[in-house]
């Protein structure tokens, strides 16, 4: 189920969908690349840590800013198009 519950304003939906592409193009990365050159692999693994914690952070930000309806096993999704925050269960 899917409940529309809040959005964002252009420049927070532009915040988002950078981090989002960006994680989802390390996780590509992350697929192809062995830890057989350790120091890239390393590099890899500290930007994954890093872009996931800034993306929880945004969403932690955003969530008390407008203060966006929770459950206890959902979890938000945005349309980046209309920058519309949705309650997915």
């Amino acid at each position: 189920m899917k409940k529309l519950v809040g959005q964002v304003t252009p420049e927070e939906r532009n915040e988002i969908q950078a981090l989002f592409e960006r994680r989802n193009g390390l996780n590509e990365l992350a697929k192809i690349l062995t830890a057989d050159n350790a120091e890239l692999y390393e590099k890899l693994v500290n930007d994954m840590a890093e872009t996931s914690s800034k993306f929880q952070k945004w969403w932690d930000k955003m969530s008390q800013k407008y203060q966006w309806e929770s459950t206890k096993n959902g979890n938000w999704e945005i349309n980046f198009e209309s920058c519309e925050i949705y309650l997915v269960n």
